[in-house]
């Protein structure tokens, strides 16, 4: 099997270079009317809580990466966080909800996760102390961070039966953990409360009747202490996997205006030891089996909670710390900006990624903290995909090119997002512009179809007029050809820090904005058309 998802890997890799067909088609954008507006913040990170032990596979990724040894004095890390203006942190994970708080009543042991046989995940409760609350603020002061924190939800509970807990929630120690972020004047964004514990939950699970009753609690110990503080966090939960019974019945019992976002766990890839990782990360078919789940959870929030917005809370791919030499090469961009397109287009406000550091799915080397290939995906994503998602029809495109359309971010036009999973494929596109008139397009119409289109539109509108104006291009390519490469070149250069440890400049090709436009095989593009006319983006 081994030597098959080799073989594999090798031949996507020659076919990076060189096309064995190329395939003409058109796209039609729709730049009237977004079908739905994300978060302008839409890139959000974890910092997660697992020691130098975590291991999976015989292998431990994780070294100094949680939210209690993290190097916060690190250059590179923070200039990575501060390149995205506002990035959102999620601090949460697995043993969150083994967390106690060295604060207010507090008088119990305080230590770091160490193992235990049987303990929750294997270890022991792990304590925060305010020492190091205080070090992680201001790390996230000077990043200019927006941070959702998770709170332990197991805290006073005791297991019932085999993963099962139950018991009432003690709120005590939550409840002097946030005193005493306000009274240091800490920002935070949001709290959110326990992690996959919904469903049958990983580890552990509460019923929803339980969880549900306990986030009337909370929203009432957040609104009595930030009474006099503005501004007041958004509560958020459950931070787990969808089960569709388990999530509307939390709703219900919690009732109008309680939850302010519903968080999803979403590890579509499976596990990070499968030999086939590469293979499903490029089948487009397996790709979008993704969303059954996002419109499943879409519909609903939709029914039970309409008041409440929906995060992606946790996904890094491939669960138990990811791919090793896969989720931190040049081949997982392919799943990770699919997964954010894909993810926006079914109301997805924010996006978290498993993690900033840490496991072999971290944007930044757990080591070295230099960035992967994903970073520079995610930046790119962040600084131009505006917040305004557009449907684009497709002519005479198969699955393997998948096509994402945003409103471009901070400019005028748009921007289209290409990822072509092809191995053999080169795309030529032409792509038009729909305008204001009624008419929308379906994935591969007949031929026939293009004449109509070409007879009432230009391809970009009205302001295509102005010929000055080129279009930008970042063409993402794997240094050499090979896929599980880590290192990621931007129309042909490596995207690598400066010699002064900077974020190096993520420069665009400028393109005749009437040619056609082209996706070799196995590689992906993000095109900004400024002069796009698009009414819905203004």
């Amino acid at each position: 099997m081994e030597f098959c998802a080799s073989l594999f890997v090798f031949l996507a890799s020659i076919a990076a270079i060189t096309a064995q067909y190329v395939q003409e088609s058109e796209l039609v954008i729709n730049g009237s009317i977004p079908i739905f507006h994300t978060d302008p913040n839409y890139i959000c990170v974890t910092i997660d809580w697992w020691p130098n032990d975590k291991c999976n596979y015989n292998h431990c990724p994780w070294g100094s990466s949680s939210a209690l040894n993290l190097d916060l004095s690190q250059p590179i890390l923070t200039k990575a966080v501060q390149a995205f203006e506002h990035l959102r942190i999620r601090v949460g994970g697995s043993l969150q909800d083994q967390v106690v708080y060295n604060v207010g009543d507090y008088s119990g042991p305080c230590h770091p996760f160490i193992k235990q046989k049987w303990g929750l995940f294997g270890f022991s409760k792990g304590c925060l102390t305010m020492g190091r609350w205080d070090e992680l603020n201001h790390f996230f002061a000077k990043t200019s961070s927006l941070v959702t924190f998770g709170l332990n939800a197991l805290r006073g509970r005791h297991e019932i039966k085999k993963g099962v807990w139950g018991g009432k929630w003690n709120s005590s120690n939550a409840h002097d953990f946030i005193k005493y972020t306000i009274s240091k004047g800490y920002q935070i964004h949001s709290w959110e409360y326990g992690n996959e514990l919904s469903g049958k939950g990983i580890g552990a699970m509460v019923h929803a009747e339980q969880y549900g009753s306990d986030l009337v609690e909370l929203r009432g110990i957040i609104d009595n202490l930030y009474r006099r503080v503005q501004p007041k966090p958004l509560l958020v939960a459950p931070g787990g996997f969808f089960d569709k019974e388990w999530f509307s019945k939390l709703l219900k019992v919690s009732g109008s205006e309680i939850v302010d976002v519903m968080t999803l766990h979403l590890y579509n890839l499976g596990p990070g030891m499968d030999p086939n990782l590469v293979k499903k990360i490029l089948d487009p078919h397996f790709l979008s089996r993704a969303s059954v789940t996002f419109s499943d959870f879409q519909q609903t929030l939709k029914t039970n909670g309409p008041w409440a917005s929906s995060w992606i809370g946790e996904s890094g791919g491939a669960y138990n710390s990811g791919g090793l030499h896969v989720s931190d090469t040049f081949v997982n961009s392919f799943w990770y900006l699919d997964q954010l397109a894909m993810a926006a287009k079914y109301h997805t406000e924010v996006y978290c990624r498993q993690s900033l550091i840490g496991g072999n799915y971290g944007l930044l080397n757990k080591t070295t903290f230099m960035p992967n290939p994903d970073y520079y995906s995610a930046l790119l994503w962040h600084r131009l995909m505006g917040t305004g998602v557009l449907s684009v029809g497709r002519i005479n495109v198969g699955p393997h090119l998948r096509t994402y359309a945003h409103c471009s971010k901070g400019k005028t036009g748009v921007t289209l997002l290409l990822i072509n999973l092809s191995n053999q494929t080169e795309f030529k596109l032409k792509v038009h512009n729909i305008l204001n008139l009624n008419l929308h397009t379906k994935e591969d119409q007949k031929p026939s179809f293009i004449h109509r289109i070409k007879s009432a539109f230009s391809w970009i509108g009205s302001k295509s007029r102005n010929n000055d104006l080129g279009r930008e291009e970042y063409h993402l390519t794997p240094q050499g050809g090979y896929l599980k490469s880590k290192t990621m070149l931007l129309n042909g250069s490596p995207l690598q820090l400066t010699q002064t440890g900077d974020i190096p400049l993520l420069k665009p090709n400028v393109v005749d904005v009437n040619s056609p436009v082209s996706i070799p095989p196995l590689t992906m593009k993000f095109i900004r058309f400024p002069n796009f006319d698009a009414s819905g983006c203004t």
